[in-house]
């Protein structure tokens, strides 16, 4: 008989061994040869260790390197049927399959940390993009690297996110530059904490963000003039 086919049960009542007369306990394994009910030693698979299910790679190696395994199932009286609840393979065998996932487990961390350094380093190169598009713009701008940082801050769901963004796109640097603008150099955050409605402060601040938008464009005229 294949070793795929060997069932050993885990018995809901107590019951004895066929062959030896040994008492079998509720929760004891039983393997059932010709009807007779037998014991692990009398079944000659007492050298295997159990493994219970949860991890499906530990039992997947388990049973690979293991020369003989059984699968080890209880009735559910709810389900109103067998239902496996792990497997009995040898014991160096359990061993290497948990050595091989430990060493798995490594490994994937390791690609983990490597594909977040890729994505940091990708992150820090697109700031740079987005800070010199900035000052191809406003090149009188002083903050351009602080706006360039807050607005592509990851996972923050602002505009230096976005798709847009991504290509550079003008209209989408723009933004970012008037939100910093409008945050920082104008009373719109306190007009915002007086009750003010949004659209409502962003009008009262309009000419004091429009005022420092253009002085910061137009320092390349004045650097072209020096």
């Amino acid at each position: 008989m294949e070793s795929q086919d060997i069932v050993v049960f885990i018995i809901r009542r107590d019951s004895q061994c066929s062959v030896c007369g040994k008492e079998l306990w509720r929760g004891s394994f039983l393997r059932l040869e010709k009807e007779k009910a037998l014991c692990l030693a009398c079944a000659g698979l007492d050298h295997l260790e159990y493994l219970s299910s949860g991890d499906a790679a530990l039992t997947r190696r388990a049973i690979k390197n293991s020369k003989i395994h059984a699968k080890v199932v209880r009735w559910s009286a709810t389900r109103k049927r067998y239902e496996r609840q792990g497997i009995l393979a040898e014991p160096a065998a359990i061993d290497q399959a948990e050595k091989e996932n430990e060493a798995d487990a490594v490994l994937r961390k390791a690609r983990r940390e490597g594909a977040r350094d890729r994505r940091i380093k990708a992150d820090q190169q697109y700031i740079v993009a987005f800070t010199k598009k900035i000052l191809e713009l406003f090149p009188g701008c002083p903050e351009a690297a602080q706006i360039a940082r807050h607005a592509c801050e990851l996972y923050s769901g602002r505009v230096g996110r976005s798709g847009d963004a991504k290509s550079l796109d003008p209209e989408v640097i723009l933004l970012a530059v008037r939100a910093h603008v409008r945050h920082v150099h104008t009373s719109y955050d306190d007009l915002i904490g007086k009750g003010w409605e949004p659209g409502e402060a962003r009008r009262a601040v309009r000419d004091r963000v429009e005022e420092i938008l253009n002085r910061w464009r137009a320092a390349a005229e004045k650097r072209g003039r020096a």
